[in-house]
């Protein structure tokens, strides 16, 4: 019986097979199903499927997860392994991974690894369910998890050993009774996958447990504004700083997308005595967000970190003000090269998703998108087992550090926090002159002078002129050129 359904199955597929061909192989574009190819070469998959979703709704479609686009290439950052000129460390000796935020606070933040949850909030967000596997994955593990733009969850403060809590702009975790009961505040005033763009949610996808948590009336929506109430003045953040820290005692630091303007942005953190600086990068992730604003807003994290850090050791402050990396950071090399370039910590959001729903995503597959387990909202929440998304959250995070470890005795190093910029190298000439990170392919004792003749050819290029010709000539060309 199973043999002729096979066959059967079989020979139908066979006479489709053939007749799409044949149809493929004999109409002309006007009538045929291959134009959608060319098409979605030139303007690429996503765009296409995009476009039909606005001509559909006529509003911007929620993308999740946040940009489609690597912008950061860290895959053009190598790691230096050791031999002789240093060697490497010994077998027996562990390797440290705890890391403390806000050092100066009155109540600094030790955590066992570097590696956090990031904001991502319930309701806006991720279900209940969700938010209390991720915080007992981060107490397993001695790190912390984020509340993300939402009020203060009781089952989430309760699950989570240390809760980082969002002064957020929907202004939900901002009375002293809720922010008083957590373990660090980051004032979010923007995040890389949206920028400060305000973001409302109707009334009627609101339950009774999200109005509980955000104080919201029945009927009321819930509103993330662009700007932080009472905050339009860079003297009314200044003040605000100074008033959480001394009501709470705790690490007080500021969450930004990060963006070109960033070391005038930072200059007044500083000022302000901030504990920590969240920078989050162009390809960070979020519930949803306009394509545009995933795609075409913000700086990669890979330089944000860079500059941000740099900022901090010209100001002196590099280890007094803490630097916390997100935005598009999966893998354990990743992470670690955000910690070589200066971040003390990362946030993990969208490789922390994948992890929890891991091996329950065959609940929702194939007619329901993985997600479907963990967003406030979707359709099978419920089946998500919050004890086993938990541990599969705890294993990528002790992976990751385990990983990053590894790295740590090939380098020298006894600890993720001494990995320095000192220990890669790069692919990439300009990722080179804008890191100072050297070059991976010419020694460091050659390296000015590579860097002479790569100017003087990337000069002579621009000018359509011969690399070897000496600088005089070349401006004296150069004059004839423009003449």
């Amino acid at each position: 019986m199973l043999n002729i359904f096979s066959n059967l199955t079989r020979k139908i597929a066979n006479e489709v097979v053939d007749k799409a061909i044949e149809r493929i192989a004999r109409d002309q574009y006007t009538e045929n199903l291959f134009e959608m190819v060319p098409i979605a070469k030139k303007v690429g998959p996503i765009n296409l499927m995009e476009i039909v979703m606005r001509s559909a709704k006529g509003v911007p479609p929620g993308r999740p997860l946040g940009s489609h686009i690597r912008f950061s290439p860290w895959e053009k950052l190598l790691f230096n392994p050791v031999h002789l000129d240093r060697f490497p460390t010994p077998e027996d000796v562990s390797i440290s991974t705890s890391v403390t935020i806000g050092k100066n606070a009155k109540k600094p933040l030790t955590l066992s690894i570097p590696l956090m949850i990031a904001g991502m909030s319930f309701g806006g967000a991720l279900s209940k369910s969700a938010k209390i596997s991720l915080a007992k994955a981060a107490s397993m593990i001695g790190t912390a998890t984020n509340t993300g733009e939402a009020g203060l969850m009781r089952e989430e403060r309760e699950a989570a050993h240390v809760l980082i809590g969002q002064y957020n702009r929907g202004g939900w975790l901002n009375t002293p009774e809720k922010y008083k009961q957590l373990d660090a505040i980051e004032i979010q005033l923007g995040q890389g996958a949206q920028g400060s763009t305000p973001q409302r949610t109707a009334a009627k996808n609101i339950g009774e447990d999200y109005r509980e948590v955000y104080g919201l009336r029945e009927g009321e929506d819930s509103q993330i504004r662009s700007r932080l109430p009472g905050v339009d003045t860079k003297e009314q953040f200044i003040a605000l700083v100074q008033e959480l820290k001394a009501d709470t005692g705790v690490p007080v630091g500021l969450k930004i997308a990060a963006t070109h303007h960033l070391e005038k942005e930072l200059q007044i953190a500083v000022e302000a005595g901030v504990d920590f600086i969240t920078v989050d990068g162009a390809e960070g992730g979020t519930h949803a967000s306009p394509p545009t604003l995933e795609d075409d807003l913000g700086l990669p994290t890979l330089f944000a970190v860079s500059r941000a850090s740099k900022f901090l050791a010209r100001q002196g402050l590099k280890g007094e003000i803490s630097l916390i990396a997100t935005g598009g950071l999966v893998t354990p090399g990743d992470c670690l090269k955000a910690m070589a370039l200066g971040a003390d910590a990362v946030y993990l959001g969208t490789a922390v998703m994948m992890a929890l729903v891991g091996d329950q995503m065959t609940k929702t597959l194939p007619f329901e998108p993985p997600t479907s387990l963990v967003v406030y909202n979707a359709k099978i929440t419920d089946a998500l087992d919050i004890d086993r998304g938990a541990k599969n959250v705890f294993n990528l995070l002790n992976a990751m550090t385990k990983e990053m470890e590894q790295v740590c005795y090939s380098l020298g190093r006894t600890s993720l926090t001494d990995v320095s910029q000192a220990d890669m190298c790069t692919l990439d000439p300009f990722l080179s002159i804008a890191s100072g990170i050297e070059l991976g392919y010419v020694s460091p004792d050659d390296q000015q002078a590579f860097f002479n003749q790569f100017h003087l050819t990337q000069h002579a290029n621009k000018m359509n002129m011969p690399a070897h010709e000496p600088p005089s000539t070349t401006r004296q060309q150069e004059e004839q050129h423009l003449n």
